[in-house]
């Protein structure tokens, strides 16, 4: 007698962005996978693959998140200002981790 109840199981495989980009692997892609990023030296789990620049800072604890920019610093040393609003797949090529820089108060003319 088969059993229609029984539970699919899906293994999870969690990449951890930084790694994968120093040892020169390709970052995978798809449902099956989890990603470890790194935000101002500490890591984070996110279950997909794209996120927004606001997300990755609400994510961080850096709330609220329009009082601070993020970067993105790539495997060459490139540094790339996020937006909030902006996309970013995390199986894209060279993202090594984020840093986040306080803005100041009166900038913006707040």
């Amino acid at each position: 007698m088969e059993n229609h109840n029984k539970p699919e199981i899906i293994e999870i495989v969690i990449i951890d962005i930084e790694v994968f980009v120093r040892e020169g692997k390709e970052v995978p892609r798809g449902h099956h996978y989890h990603y470890l990023i790194m935000v101002d030296r500490q890591k984070y789990k996110v279950e997909k693959e794209c996120l927004t620049g606001k997300e990755i800072l609400l994510l961080a604890g850096k709330v609220p998140f329009d009082r601070f920019q993020l970067n993105q610093r790539f495997k060459d040393g490139k540094v790339v200002k996020i937006a909030y609003d902006q996309v970013v797949c995390l199986a894209e090529p060279g993202i090594e981790k984020f840093m986040t820089i306080p803005l100041d108060q009166t900038e913006g003319g707040r």
